[in-house]
């Protein structure tokens, strides 16, 4: 997003933000911290706006702080909220490509506007208490499987020997093929060695045949889906 048009949204929103977080939106400030042992504790002063506390501040002279309650006798933090909302549509407009050269003017209505605060979901405006719906489940791997040929060799040092552990199989590998695997590939092969023995356990209890077992080790080893 870029251009004439952008810049003056961005402005625009820059702007009515600013108003709104300096003039409207408390925070805490920080009044003290001790540490006690390995805790620290934090005391804060209790949350005011940063104009409230130019206000209330001693250092500040009393001509600023008229100009202060000047600008806040002006401002309507329905009007503010309602402007940054307007602009944040437009810029996300223009980010999409869409042709927008004109800001909307908008006089803010306050039933109008709380109205709209409850069907805003609908639309696909994010809410404060918003969440990512959960990924799909990926079945294709993003990088070559460094097992893939290695691996019919460990599923027969398991058939044969079941019991033994994922770390001392990658010993054993690493010993007869010096130089192919690394140490950092160790957490790869104990992840094939527990799905192996969640499908061994499979064929235990649903009788399932030993050749389609292995089939869908190899199945999953190679990154593609099982049938």
């Amino acid at each position: 997003m870029e251009g004439v048009a952008a810049g003056e949204a961005l402005a625009r929103l820059y702007s009515a933000s600013r108003l709104f977080v300096n003039f409207f939106q408390p925070s805490f400030k920080l009044a003290s911290k001790e540490r006690i042992g390995p805790h620290v504790r934090k005391r804060y002063f209790a949350p005011e706006t940063p104009c409230a506390r130019l206000l209330a501040s001693s250092s500040i002279a009393e001509s600023t702080k008229d100009r202060l309650r000047a600008v806040l006798a002006t401002l309507d933090p329905l009007r503010l909220l309602d402007e940054i909302r307007t602009v944040q549509h437009h810029v996300a407009g223009l980010a999409a490509g869409e042709r927008v050269h004109v800001l909307p003017h908008r006089d803010a209505d306050l039933e109008r506007f709380l109205n709209s605060l409850a069907h805003a979901w609908r639309a696909g405006e994010i809410r404060p208490t918003h969440r990512k719906g959960p990924k799909p489940a990926r079945h294709w791997r993003t990088r070559k499987d460094p097992f893939e040929a290695a691996w019919p060799r460990v599923v027969t040092w398991l058939e044969t020997e079941p019991d033994r552990t994922a770390k001392e199989l990658f010993i054993r590998l690493r010993g007869e093929q010096p130089g192919v695997f690394t140490g950092g590939q160790l957490r790869t092969l104990q992840r094939r060695v527990k799905e192996w023995r969640a499908l061994a356990a499979r064929r235990l209890v649903f009788t399932e045949p030993l050749a389609e077992l292995s089939a869908h080790v190899v199945a999953t080893v190679s990154g593609s889906p099982p049938a």
